[in-house]
């Protein structure tokens, strides 16, 4: 059966087998009174697997989740993530932190000396401040919850910049029985793969070894999030989890190839699903684009085209200007230096060509000018080198994103 997503789903607590705690400690230091603290536990120690960003500056709390594991061979009984501080470039202090953090979540569930993850997001280059950190991860405990409320509370804790939560749910059958895949993530700005500012949380009932979560974990986000940018920046904080709570009683180790791909299916679909979200979601963006390359003679070449184009200041510009002109896309597939033959380059706004083997065609421009008012459109750049294709997802850069981002 064809998987059932539900694309604005409570998260988390979709899965059976977890439970979630969401609580607001004022981590910003600002006298709000938002939700900044998550707490999601598993009933008993499962499965899990990360990807985190390629940064070379890492924060403390992915060097910790990293160290944890490996030093858990994978399994572990949650993990606990905050927005507004990124313990990030916190040096010997940050990971003091980011291992409290984790003590004081497995303390919190009365389960002392079983391993957390740990994950932040927020402002670079402060100090967590772990005495309100310590408060907010005990009501997070105390509130631990099955319930659609707790994991929408759950969703809207780990934002920052973002304007809504990102959550979805996908569902799918095997001989009888119902299996689900469901996820939230944060990202609004400093997005841009090899992962993004991104934090991404997915989880099963499925069973599975921490090997083979890792497996379908990287095929997933390559083909999600490391699709996707915003506005070209790297973040020191990207990561995205995968639990297994085993709760249905099925591993997928030894399953049938069936379940298998319909687990992969569900999996790919919860991430893509999320990263759009966090494109659409971009800080002050109007529109999303969708840059399609095929024709490479590797997947390398056509992705290194759709980002030269995807991250370029002048194409943005134009898009947010709603302005159709190619000649910026030419221009940016150039310098991606991948060898490009000019009369065998086709582009099209949509399904409207605007050069075909390197020859524009002037008459189109009233329907490419058609095609860019709108809130999503798509680039398609065909290069007639080789079969290759890469899809990215980017914004447009208008003026508020530069107000923005002036100061926090």
């Amino acid at each position: 059966m064809s998987l059932r997503i539900s694309d604005n789903s409570p998260g988390l607590t979709d899965v059976p087998g977890l439970r979630v705690g969401a609580a607001g400690c004022d981590i910003r230091n600002k006298n709000q009174e938002r939700l900044d603290l998550t707490l999601v536990v598993a009933d008993r120690l499962c499965s899990a697997a990360g990807v985190f960003t390629t940064n070379d500056v890492k924060a403390a709390p992915v060097r910790v989740s990293q160290e944890i594991l490996v030093s858990s061979a994978g399994r572990v009984r949650g993990f606990i993530a905050n927005s507004g501080n990124a313990n990030a470039c916190t040096a010997d202090q940050g990971m003091l932190d980011a291992r409290a953090m984790a003590k004081l979540s497995a303390e919190a569930v009365k389960a002392p000396g079983e391993p957390f993850l740990v994950c932040s997001t927020g402002r670079i280059g402060e100090l967590m401040p772990m005495p309100k950190v310590a408060k907010g991860i005990a009501e997070a405990g105390a509130r631990l919850a099955k319930t659609s409320e707790e994991g929408d509370r759950s969703a809207w804790s780990i934002l920052t910049s973002d304007t809504r939560p990102k959550t979805v749910t996908a569902r799918f059958d095997w001989e009888g029985r119902t299996f689900t895949v469901s996820g939230m993530a944060k990202g609004a700005g400093m997005i841009e793969p090899n992962m993004a500012t991104m934090l991404a949380f997915v989880a099963t009932d499925l069973d599975a070894a921490p090997a083979t979560l890792r497996t379908a974990l990287l095929a997933a986000t390559e083909q999600s999030f490391n699709c996707v940018s915003v506005d070209g920046d790297m973040s020191t904080n990207d990561t995205v989890l995968l639990l297994a709570t085993g709760a249905s009683g099925v591993s997928l180790d030894g399953a049938p190839a069936g379940l298998q791909k319909l687990f992969q299916e569900a999996l790919d679909k919860v991430c893509f699903v999320l990263a759009e979200k966090i494109v659409g979601d971009g800080e002050k963006v109007t529109k999303m684009v969708s840059v399609e390359v095929s024709g490479g003679r590797t997947r390398a070449e056509a992705e290194a085209v759709a980002r030269a184009i995807g991250n370029s200041l002048l194409v943005k510009s134009a898009w947010y200007g709603e302005d159709p002109n190619w000649g910026r896309l030419a221009d940016a597939a150039g310098y991606a230096r991948v060898g490009l033959d000019e009369s065998k380059l086709d582009i099209s706004y949509d399904d409207v060509p605007a050069v075909v083997a390197g020859r524009p065609l002037p008459e189109n421009k009233p329907r490419w000018k058609a095609v860019v008012t709108q809130r999503r459109f798509t680039v398609k750049l065909h290069l007639h080198l080789g079969e290759a294709s890469f899809r990215l997802l980017t914004t447009d850069l208008s003026e508020a994103y530069v107000n923005f981002n002036k100061s926090e």
